[in-house]
């Protein structure tokens, strides 16, 4: 959708909370203990019927940091058959970070998702080693101004079907969008996803997979952004079958020490022939826990919002951090 079109339709669902900002919050503390906020500075926040509870803006100055980035300029890595990587070191600086890492983690909510899949005929459950949440719609619907879902070209409000009655989509809250933005301009992408996982401790993980599905097109880019604790990245080819004229690519594994503030762009043809994962680690995750992921994509369809809420999403309850405890807990309205 065009961009004054995507604003003025998410701007709909900010409005300013009747307090002001209180300034004891421990996450806007600067090193020294004193308060980050302008005691004057009213924080917004994003409304829908679809959250559990309102997603608060960021504050006018890391909205305004945002606009500056990226910190560094991207490195590109393509030295290897069918690679094509952009990785800025970090992508948000040192000194921000940490108060985006901490805020996000406050502000979001997550689920455990639980699921079943079916191999040679043996159903299995599964249950997401991470916490995940998603946001956003496929190309073929946009939010209005009152945030129904309508037909991206005719407008027309998108009656409930078998793609978007169990799980309504929601739309990118500000204070994600503002980060989309800023990894569009960089990029030069488009996305309208943004999938979070939260990794509470060094157990959590994901296997090796490619995010290759048929609904994000061919040749997607997908922006992965690492905040909280390090978190070794991994990379390897897919098999290639044996052919008599043309021999399989002589490639390496790749392991990138993700930093706090990183982020990485796969392009190109890397989804259709490399497995990315993140796996379990041993000792302790962060000095005060986990790991924030941010990616951003683009679906092309329908099936797209479908498959990203029912994996990411789904029926279970609501967590959301609990600041005292030091740890994601099943929230209550």
């Amino acid at each position: 959708m065009a961009e004054s079109t995507k604003k003025r339709t998410l701007d709909a669902f900010f409005k300013p909370p009747p307090k002001k900002a209180r300034v004891s919050d421990t996450n806007n503390l600067d090193i020294g203990g004193n308060s980050t906020i302008d005691k004057d500075e009213k924080v917004e926040s994003s409304h829908h019927p679809t959250y559990p509870h309102p997603i608060q803006c960021f504050l006018k100055s890391i909205e305004t940091e945002l606009k500056s980035l990226p910190s560094t300029i991207g490195r590109v890595i393509n030295d290897q058959a069918d690679l094509d990587l952009l990785y800025f070191e970090p992508y948000i600086p040192k000194y921000l970070e940490r108060e985006v890492f901490q805020f996000l983690r406050k502000e979001l909510f997550f689920y455990r998702v639980e699921y079943k899949i079916k191999r040679g005929g043996i159903e299995t459950d599964i249950r997401t080693p991470r916490y995940t949440t998603v946001f956003g719609i496929d190309d073929t619907s946009q939010f209005n101004e009152t945030g129904e879902v309508v037909d991206a070209s005719t407008k027309r409000k998108v009656e409930k079907d078998k793609n978007y009655s169990k799980y309504p989509p929601r739309p990118i809250p500000k204070c994600l969008d503002d980060l989309r933005i800023s990894t569009e301009a960089a990029t030069g992408c488009k996305f309208n996803f943004c999938l979070v996982n939260y990794y509470a401790s060094g157990s959590d993980s994901i296997s090796y997979h490619s995010d290759d599905e048929r609904f994000l097109g061919s040749l997607p880019a997908i922006a992965s952004f690492s905040l909280g604790a390090k978190r070794d990245f991994l990379m390897k080819h897919k098999p290639v079958a044996p052919n008599d004229n043309v021999p399989p690519p002589e490639t390496k594994p790749i392991k990138l020490p993700l930093a706090s503030g990183d982020m990485i762009l796969m392009r190109g043809r890397t989804q259709a022939n490399w497995l990315h994962s993140i796996p379990k680690r041993t000792g302790k995750n962060a000095e005060d826990g986990g790991r924030i992921n941010i990616t951003f994509r683009r679906a092309m369809i329908k099936g797209g919002t479908e498959n990203y809420y029912n994996y990411n999403v789904g029926s279970g309850p609501v967590y959301k951090w609990d600041e005292t405890r030091r740890e994601m807990r099943l929230w209550k309205s």
